[in-house]
């Protein structure tokens, strides 16, 4: 049976399909890892992987072994993970996803907290749209995951905040001058949820669609655009706390006359939570949030 050290020189073969790639990732050179490979192929009894001029591929025996490799990998970091929590201190990999929204804005404040308080703890972070969030979860491949809007989760789900949503322009005052403007509606691409909440303030609203509109893949961009007065925006509070003065930021209100907001969730799994690494993250976030609202 192959080692451990062999489960991953197998695992980052898989993942790169490529020999050169693979041996710099393994700092060997490539005929030491050729000839690894052909001991490890021994050991199983079978060829795992076919060179071509394009790469590597695996032979249908080679997808059933990555298979249980990287769930033997998979297990062998959950135990660590245990290992880690029983001892004094907190150390070990927090594994985190979160909107991208969030990762840009209000993250980073929290993650250098977290790190000078604990040093040992090391960092795995993926950002996304809030349904991929969810996907993260769902495969078990983070801890926790910080999401936008209101999310279908039966896990642990804790409330971190809100922020309002402001129509931005350097021009407009007023919801009802969009009707009059020629100058574009900048969109963002973001998930459906925030798409159709928009919509539906616009449609309550105006009853028409806007004249012009520019969608664009970042809100950062989204932002950047209104700011330089190309057209206007409906953005998160979030992203806006070191505006410029000469941008005007109207709030947004629902049908009640009540302030539209975006809410953000911290999810997780109950086991996930058991950690001592996410326990620590989750009471700074808590602190973090505490000390926010007194300032």
């Amino acid at each position: 049976m192959s080692s451990l050290s062999e489960f991953q020189l197998l695992s980052v073969l898989a993942q790169e399909m490529n020999m050169r790639k693979a041996s710099e990732r393994l700092f060997v050179s490539q005929p030491a890892l050729s000839q690894r490979l052909q001991t490890i192929e021994k050991d199983w009894g079978t060829k795992l992987f076919i060179r071509s001029q394009k790469g590597l591929s695996l032979t249908p025996a080679g997808e059933h072994v990555i298979e249980f490799v990287n769930d033997v990998l998979t297990k062998q970091e959950k135990v660590r993970e245990t290992i880690y929590s029983l001892q004094s201190g907190v150390s070990g990999t927090l594994k985190i996803a979160v909107a991208s929204i969030v990762g840009q804005n209000w993250l980073p404040q929290v993650l250098k907290k977290f790190i000078d308080r604990y040093p040992q703890v090391k960092i795995s972070l993926v950002t996304g749209w809030s349904s991929e969030i969810l996907k993260f979860l769902y495969e078990d491949q983070v801890h926790i995951g910080i999401i936008r809007g209101t999310p279908d989760w039966k896990g642990v789900k804790v409330h971190l905040f809100n922020d309002p949503l402001y129509l931005v322009d350097r021009e407009i005052t007023s919801p009802e001058q969009v009707l009059h403007t020629d100058r574009p509606f900048i969109q963002f691409k973001s998930d459906s949820n925030y798409y159709q909440e928009i919509q539906d303030w616009w449609m309550r609203n105006f009853k028409t669609s806007p004249k012009r509109t520019v969608v664009v893949d970042q809100i950062e961009t989204c932002k950047q655009m209104a700011f330089n007065g190309i057209g206007y925006a409906i953005l998160p509070a979030i992203t806006l706390t070191k505006t410029d003065r000469e941008i005007f930021k109207i709030p947004l209100v629902d049908e009640n006359n009540h302030p539209l907001k975006r809410d953000t969730w911290l999810l997780g799994y109950e086991s996930a939570f058991q950690l001592k690494q996410v326990k620590a993250f989750v009471e700074l976030i808590k602190e973090y949030i505490a000390e926010s609202s007194e300032e």
